[in-house]
């Protein structure tokens, strides 16, 4: 009789957790891809919206690759596989954008092992990836982070590292004055919310703009203070993604879907949100209502907490908050993650601080909102 020789734990772990991680990051693609019909094609937002579904499907194929060390073989052509029905499926859709012309070649035959991304989820369902003792967390079967917004078009990174290297933070608006001054844009015709290139600003995104939530993207910030929750009362943002903010408090109301969330340090945001994901941060205070397991990568001195009542619905405090079930897709071993940790509610910002002062008003500048929030000591 042969003798079956089980994985060791540690292994079986990092295949449940890479299965889940893996499982998700297709639903939440997927989720991507069905908004882009949605997107503005203006300004670019189609063209930047598909280039971050095709950095996100690259990524993904890396890290299955990086993850060869402990996945079998036949698990790795399943995660090929689902791969590959991605690639197609965002390709069908850019077609529809711009149809081929009417004589185009067109490759008439159809690779015989290539399989519907239907399929490939349902055969790595039914066969739970081969992983010994594996239970699916149904709870959160769609809810999983997708991947961050973190690949940027050569011309992007090189502005954003000038940004990061650059002291004088070129590029960004600079106000000499250190009081506070509130902008509330109207966005009475767009789409979808973008705030970009700012330094010493308090801006509230007003009620009346909740007509531009399908998604939003808020970047380059320095020393700022900025509130996206007032038209989200009514219904969050579909995606938002928050880049490159250095010093800042944004709040960012309620958001449907994925939040991404790319190079912030020494901030503190608040939200909630179905999924979360931080990647390349440091030092950020995150207040969260989170319905699935936030995720991390590349992050270190994250502290995450409860969003306070002041953001929170009766929906919110009916739902299950997830905000302490960090998963650090940077630290795979046993021992607790050392890049984040849960905020002590003896360190949490009161409610008169959210309620009272980070609103503003005539006697309440940006640097008292920050140091409030303690952004600024």
């Amino acid at each position: 009789m042969a003798t079956v020789v089980a994985a060791p734990p540690q292994e079986v772990g990092l295949k449940e957790r890479f299965f889940r991680y893996f499982q998700h990051e297709v639903t939440a693609l997927q989720e991507q891809m069905e908004h882009l019909n949605n997107t503005s094609f203006t300004g670019g937002e189609r063209n930047d919206a598909v280039d971050h579904c095709l950095a996100g499907i690259e990524r993904l194929s890396h890290e299955v690759k990086d993850a060869s060390g402990y996945i079998p073989a036949y698990d790795q052509r399943t995660y090929g596989k689902a791969i590959k029905a991605l690639n197609e499926k965002l390709q069908g859709i850019r077609n529809t954008f711009a149809p081929p012309k009417k004589f185009q070649f067109k490759t008439q035959r159809k690779n015989p092992s290539a399989i519907s991304l239907s399929d490939a989820a349902e055969l790595a369902q039914q066969n739970k990836l081969l992983v010994p003792g594996y239970n699916s967390d149904t709870s959160n079967s769609t809810s999983f982070a997708p991947t961050p917004l973190d690949k940027l078009s050569p011309t992007e990174e090189k502005r954003e590292q000038d940004l990061l290297e650059n002291n004088n933070v070129q590029g960004i608006q600079q106000d000499s004055e250190s009081a506070s001054t509130i902008r509330k844009p109207s966005f009475s015709d767009a789409s979808s919310v973008t705030i970009s290139n700012h330094s010493r600003l308090h801006i509230i995104l007003p009620a009346s703009a909740s007509h531009a939530t399908s998604s939003g993207i808020v970047s380059n910030l320095r020393h700022c203070v900025v509130d996206l929750s007032p038209p989200t009362s009514s219904g969050g943002f579909a995606t938002l993604a928050l880049k490159n903010i250095k010093d800042s408090l944004i709040v960012c109301g309620s958001v449907n879907g994925p939040i991404h969330i790319t190079g912030v340090e020494n901030s503190v945001i608040v939200t909630s949100c179905r999924q979360y994901r931080m990647h390349g941060s440091k030092n950020v205070d995150v207040y969260l209502h989170c319905s699935s397991r936030p995720i991390i990568e590349d992050c270190g001195e994250i502290r995450f907490a409860k969003l306070p009542e002041a953001y929170t619905t009766p929906e919110l405090n009916s739902s299950p908050n997830q905000y302490t079930q960090i998963d650090d897709f940077k630290w795979l071993k046993s021992e607790p993650s050392p890049h984040f940790s849960i905020l002590p509610t003896s360190d949490y910002i009161t409610e008169e601080v959210w309620k009272d002062v980070v609103p503003g008003g005539i006697s309440v500048s940006l640097d008292d909102i920050l140091k409030a929030v303690t952004v600024l000591q």
